[in-house]
């Protein structure tokens, strides 16, 4: 029984120091941010708001190296935005991986 526990204790601190580890890949620290300018001509469209979901590609320089949209409401309005500011982003280095964001866009004029 005593080995049954220790297995299972073991099994856990694995298991809670891979989670720590997917965490630490999952969530690179950003350390210049440039946000997208609003389209002008979503604004003559009459489009207000809008986002999008992009996978960033990061080297291990922390520069990105691609930009892929990969939902985007309305679509093609504000993928050219997205993908000049985010290629400006700038991450610490570390592992070269990719990394999700999601930009809301909102024109208050």
């Amino acid at each position: 029984m005593s080995h049954t526990r220790s297995l299972l204790r073991t099994l856990v601190a694995m298991s809670a120091g891979l989670m720590l580890a997917f965490a630490a890949v999952a969530a690179p620290k950003v350390v210049k941010k440039v946000p997208p300018e609003f389209p002008r001509e979503a604004a003559q469209k009459g489009i207000s708001t809008g986002s999008v979901k992009a996978k960033l590609t990061i080297e291990a320089d922390g520069h990105v190296s691609d930009v892929e949209i990969l939902e985007a409401e309305p679509k093609r309005v504000f993928d050219r935005a997205v993908k000049t500011a985010l290629m400006d982003w700038k991450f610490e280095p570390g592992e070269k991986g990719t990394h999700e964001v999601k930009l809301v866009f909102k024109n208050e004029d």
